[in-house]
């Protein structure tokens, strides 16, 4: 039995190959039959209607998972002269078993883990449910293999590591030089990093904010001006029915100050519209790195500052930088992200495979447990709905808090 190509390995598969799996991917969760009946008894602008709704019920990241998994799958029935859709459950499962048995090229470990595996039986699943199929994954010879492979290749999922504020510092300040063209990304980089732990968003929230996104207030109490981001829909509320909102607040010190890392940005981004590439290089130019103790920022910073960039166009917060300076107009990936935390793990002498996107996020739980934050204010800010996940992080803060093993009077 031949192993599945993988959807890297599409150059290796024949022209035909290639053209039938473009043909039948293109829109993995609409059944384009419907629509053309639809077609037909209405008229096209209705089928148009409908298919965008249709193509909207699931998220863009869930979307391009599942077309890379129909395409993988795809792909091996084609090299097995089996059919897709509908597809036999044996052949699924023999499908299945052949991924749990799958290696990486130089064979030293393997190449899908078991929820890369579950999450192809649930793309299969998914296009056959949006055909109006029954789901092979449904029988049980597919959940009986499903329950081998997990059984078989059990293993204890590894965590990223938190960037708790230390962390976070020295993150900080491998950033690249000020000055042109490392000061771009130096004043976006601070964003990112301070707005992903002080918010604890996850890495595909970070990257999806936009200018239009931000809201900012004074707090009454102390007359301090405090971020509102909205995030629209997230991982857990898909539909955006809960409208989740956090709150940055202006940080004890200038170098950690999410609001003062925002204003800088915005100074360099309406120097950018204003005069172009020429204009941040002269501003650059004499630009240098403040102090850790310099003065804030952000106490003059208003929501006129912003307006000029929150003009309706979903200008993106964290756009692209090359390495030469120059911004972009679309916004950095949720991959971006994560590899942009490891690659400053790397530069601060620790082990990038230890960090992630997610580390951001962890690190805020992480630090708020050791800063004393209980389980209701952490799962505000993080919109957390099961507190075994926030027990989880505070564990990790300090794994003797609340524990007996203290009393034992050893």
């Amino acid at each position: 039995m031949s192993s599945q190509p993988e959807p890297s390995d599409r150059s290796a598969l024949p022209a035909p190959v290639r053209s039938r799996l473009d043909q039948g991917t293109h829109s993995v969760l609409v059944d384009t039959r419907a629509l053309e009946q639809v077609r037909h008894r209405f008229d096209t602008e209705q089928a148009q209607a409908l298919g965008r709704y249709l193509a909207s019920a699931q998220s863009p990241n869930t979307l391009r998972a599942y077309r890379t998994d129909w395409t993988a799958f795809t792909a091996w029935c084609l090299t097995e002269n089996r059919r897709s859709l509908p597809a036999d459950p044996v052949d699924v499962a023999v499908y299945l078993a052949a991924c749990a048995q799958a290696r990486t090229p130089d064979g030293a470990r393997w190449a899908l883990a078991p929820s890369s595996i579950e999450r192809r039986a649930a793309a299969i699943a998914a296009v056959h449910g949006a055909h109006g199929l029954d789901s092979p994954t449904r029988t049980e010879v597919v959940r009986m293999t499903l329950r081998g492979i997990r059984r078989t290749r059990r293993a204890r999922p590894r965590r990223k590591d938190p960037v708790v504020l230390s962390t976070l510092e020295a993150l900080l300040a491998v950033r690249p030089d000020d000055g042109h063209p490392g000061g771009v990304a130096r004043r976006r980089d601070a964003v990112l990093l301070l707005t992903g732990f002080a918010g604890a968003l996850r890495r595909t929230e970070l990257a999806r904010l936009t200018f239009d996104d931000l809201d900012l207030r004074t707090d009454p109490a102390t007359g301090a001006p405090t971020l509102l981001v909205r995030l629209g829909a997230t991982k857990t509320d898909q539909e955006d029915r809960r409208s989740h909102t956090v709150a940055l607040p202006r940080g004890r010190h200038h170098h950690t100050c999410p609001l003062c890392a925002l204003a800088d940005w915005v100074h360099l981004l309406r120097l950018h519209a204003q005069g172009g590439q020429q204009a941040l290089r002269d501003h650059l130019a004499a630009a240098t790195a403040p102090p850790a103790a310099a003065p804030h920022r952000c106490t003059d910073l208003d929501s006129a500052d912003l307006a000029p960039l929150a003009d309706g166009t979903g200008r993106p917060l964290l756009p692209t930088v090359t390495r030469h300076g120059h911004i972009g107009s679309h916004p950095m990936s949720g991959r971006a992200v994560g590899e942009l935390v490891k690659r400053y793990a790397a530069r601060a002498g620790l082990d990038p495979d230890d960090f992630g996107g997610h580390s951001l996020r962890a690190g805020f739980a992480t630090q708020a447990a050791l800063g004393g934050a209980g389980d209701r204010e952490i799962m505000r800010q993080g919109r957390w709905t099961n507190p075994r996940t926030v027990h989880d992080y505070i564990r990790t803060a300090n794994p003797l808090e609340d524990n007996a093993v203290t009393r034992l009077g050893l």
